[in-house]
């Protein structure tokens, strides 16, 4: 039965419905609009790899080309390149700059703005490549052939380390000729050089060789018998003594090769200590990278190198 006061109830309902939506929707925003789109934002993917870390190829058109899996690797505001982040080696681009002499290659150091140059040239760019200048000629490139340039670019820098990968490019140019023919020959074996050394006399120096990664020296019949006749005389002669002296090739820093080439040294000395030599009659001395016997350019050169001589004196 409808009175006189049903209007205003039915407002007052409307009212409190109204209020209820307002507060519910527009203050506490808790009402969904299918209407409007939603956007969802997500952080781009980190790449696999760091930019440019991904392999670099050196090409000289179709006369040579190599691939490489890695890149060059520099610290930031750093001038040397760490050669090892290539993932191989640049010994097929020297045997081909050895043999095609009329061709030269221009190395392009890049850098960025980024970067602070303290070394002693113009911009870093330019230190980067001569610094790979210096290893090439160091591998028997002429130096007349090779020639650098600085270019700055926007380069990417990894957060691990704060370095940067791809600072280096080649650019080959001048006369054009058909390399000759490489025979490939097989390295020589450490175990092949050991077995070339022969014994004449404890006062001829004899050199002993190590397998790859090993401080155990290759035992031969020459090198028995330089112990034994060497034990036998110092026995008889106690103000002689076996002198040790340990070589590296010219791989790596000077400082390291020379520790190196003293601990390998060492190593043959504490092996001798059942020989029968008294250890006090044992010197060793160390020449680093100082007296290579082979050219350190090949492979089979710098096995050579990696040596220690024995000799009495």
């Amino acid at each position: 039965m409808l009175t006189n006061k049903t209007p205003w109830v039915i407002l007052l309902i409307l009212w409190m419905i109204g209020s209820t939506w307002w507060h519910v929707c527009n203050i506490k925003q808790l009402c969904v609009d299918d209407t409007q789109p939603v956007t969802v934002s997500a952080e781009p993917a980190l790449p696999a790899t760091p930019p440019g870390a991904d392999g670099i190829t050196i090409a000289d058109g179709n006369l040579f080309r190599l691939d490489l899996p890695g890149n060059f690797s520099f610290a930031k505001s750093g001038a040397n390149a760490n050669i090892n982040s290539l993932g191989g080696s640049l010994e097929s681009m020297v045997t081909y700059l050895k043999g095609s002499p009329g061709r030269t290659v221009e190395i392009i150091g890049y850098y960025s703005s980024a970067e602070t140059n303290t070394t002693t040239f113009p911009n870093l760019g330019l230190a980067r490549a001569e610094g790979i200048k210096q290893y090439l000629v160091q591998q028997g490139i002429p130096a007349a052939s090779l020639t650098t340039k600085g270019v700055e670019r926007n380069l990417s820098f990894t957060a691990k380390g704060d370095s940067l990968y791809g600072g280096l490019d080649f650019a080959f140019s001048g006369l054009a000729t058909t390399p000759a023919p490489v025979t490939l020959v097989e390295p020589t074996t450490e175990k092949e050089l050991a077995e070339k050394q022969k014994f004449t006399s404890v006062f001829e120096p004899i050199d002993l060789y190590f397998p790859l990664g090993e401080a155990n020296y290759i035992k031969t019949d020459e090198t028995k018998k330089f112990f034994d006749e060497a034990a036998t005389f110092l026995a008889a002669n106690k103000d002689k003594k076996l002198l040790l002296t340990g070589y590296t090739d010219n791989s790596g820093p000077d400082a390291v090769n020379m520790r190196l080439s003293f601990d390998r040294a060492n190593d043959v000395k504490a092996k001798l200590r059942k020989s029968g030599i008294d250890l006090d009659q044992i010197d060793v001395k160390a020449k680093g990278e100082t007296e290579p016997k082979a050219d350190n350019s090949t492979l089979s050169g710098r096995k050579a190198n990696r040596r220690v001589t024995v000799v009495v004196e």
